[in-house]
C-alpha cells in the first residue's frame, strides 16, 4: 500500500472513519426496516393477506 501525501493513517483517524461508517450503516438499516414495516402495514390495510398475496377477485366470499 502506498501512502499519498496529506493522508493521515493514524489509528485514531481510521477508528473515527470506521465508527462513522458503522453509524451510517446502522441508520440506513433502521430506515430500511421502518420503510418495510410501513409498507407491510399499508399492504395489510388494503386487504392483502398476511403473506402479501391478495385473494383473487372472483374467489368465493368476495361478494360485494
Amino acid at each position: 500500500m502506498t501512502r499519498r501525501p496529506g493522508q493521515d493513517s493514524s489509528p485514531q483517524t481510521r477508528e473515527a472513519r470506521l465508527k462513522a461508517a458503522l453509524r451510517a450503516n446502522l441508520a440506513r438499516r433502521k430506515a430500511q426496516g421502518r420503510a418495510r414495516a410501513q409498507e407491510a402495514q399499508d399492504d395489510m390495510g388494503q386487504g392483502a393477506s398476511p403473506q402479501g398475496v391478495s385473494a383473487p377477485q372472483d374467489a368465493p366470499g368476495n361478494e360485494d
